[in-house]
Formats: C-alpha cells, sequence, structure tokens
C-alpha cells in the first residue's frame, strides 16, 4: 500500500514539462560497457541498496512521457533505450539473482541500485536483446566505431577478411557467436555479402546496436 500512495503522490507532483524524445544509442561508449544485459522497468522504480528489502533504499524514480522525478535524472542518463510511443524503457544491468537484477540508474555517474523484478521475462542478456531486437529491426553501425570493426570474416577465427562493410543500407543479423555475429549486407551497391563481424568488445563496448525506427 505504501508503494501505492508514493507512486500516486509523484505523479501529481509532476509538472507539465517538455515533450520527451526517443532514446536510443546513436555514438559509441566507452562508460559502463562491462554490463550484463538490460531490464524493461516499470514507471514506478525503487532502487534497493543490496537485493533485500530489507536493505533500505537507495533511490526512488516515477517518469513518465513527459517528466521524471527526481528533476536531476534524464532519460538519456537512465535508460539504454527509451521508446516513447511503445511506453518501453530499459537500463543496463550490471547483476542480476532470481529475483533481483542491479541497474545502472545514472549513466553519466555509474550509479547503480537493485530493482525487485515485477516479471522474470523483462530481463535479457545482451545476445537474447540483440536476437529480438536486431533480426526484428536490423542493426546500424554506431557513430565512433573504429573503421576495422567494419571488416567481414569468413569465420571469428579468421585473419584475413573477406570483404568491408561501405555504406551499408541494411544489415540483417543471421546468428551471434559470443562477441561475434553473422549479418548479411546490402551496401550501396545494393549486392548483399555475408561475414561475420566483431559487434562487442572485449571490455563490453558495443559497436552495433539494433536499428530501431
Amino acid at each position: 500500500m505504501k508503494k501505492i500512495i508514493f507512486t500516486l503522490f509523484l505523479f501529481m507532483m509532476l509538472s507539465t514539462g517538455a515533450w520527451a524524445t526517443d532514446v536510443i544509442p546513436e555514438t559509441v561508449s566507452l562508460n559502463n560497457t562491462n554490463t550484463y544485459g538490460v531490464y524493461q522497468v516499470p514507471h514506478a522504480i525503487i532502487l534497493y541498496n543490496e537485493p533485500d528489502e530489507n536493505s533500505g533504499i537507495k533511490e526512488k524514480i516515477v517518469w513518465d512521457s513527459e517528466n521524471v522525478v527526481p528533476q536531476n535524472l534524464e532519460r538519456k542518463d537512465m535508460f539504454v533505450m527509451y521508446l516513447e510511443d511503445k511506453d518501453f524503457a530499459i537500463m543496463a544491468v550490471t547483476d542480476e539473482t532470481e529475483d533481483w537484477v542491479e541497474v545502472i540508474y545514472n549513466n553519466a555517474t555509474g550509479d547503480k541500485g537493485w530493482i525487485k523484478k515485477d516479471d522474470p521475462y523483462k530481463f535479457n542478456t545482451w545476445v537474447n536483446f540483440y536476437s529480438m531486437y536486431g533480426r526484428k529491426y536490423g542493426l546500424k553501425i554506431l557513430k565512433g566505431t573504429p573503421e576495422a570493426i567494419k571488416s567481414m570474416y569468413g569465420t571469428p577465427e579468421q585473419t584475413k577478411a573477406i570483404s568491408v562493410i561501405n555504406q551499408p543500407k541494411i544489415i540483417n543479423l543471421n546468428i551471434i557467436k559470443g562477441n561475434w555475429m553473422l549479418v548479411t549486407v546490402v551496401d550501396a551497391d545494393k549486392t548483399p555479402k555475408t561475414g561475420y563481424v566483431r559487434w562487442r568488445g572485449d571490455a563490453g563496448v558495443k559497436y552495433l546496436f539494433p536499428d530501431v525506427k
């Protein structure tokens, strides 16, 4: 009951603000890369110090399509991806138990807290997330990606590239093998080519991301 009252109170306190915009990664990020996956968060988020409701509350966040409370947080710092039309927001997960996930709730500072899962299916490893959204929407190469990442190989073990991605129009995901993906690319010349590319670095840096539109 206390949680319900808290949520209703914060929603009443939300003042009309600027209309929200989607949050979708466009540039390679070197911050907070060592993450396990993502969790789809509710509109009222209670973050605990440990995966235990008796451990103490670290932060309380309420967000909607127009506002975020507390106001010092912004969607671009909170979420890995936010889709306004779909009312969909995910945070990066750094640890998980059967009933809890530890998420980064401020990407600018790296602040983390534990959320009790309200639905186990809202958690996805990065591989599962890319498998779902990468196959559905295709992929894009993030800005700032090293040129070497655009090389395509016959297998992940090969050292000699068989092709290079140039001005891709479409990047379709076929399969994921560790930090490598088998993709089919259609470049500006409209000729399809298939090969393995490195989508994630050893430290967890992402070079490709689902091309959600």
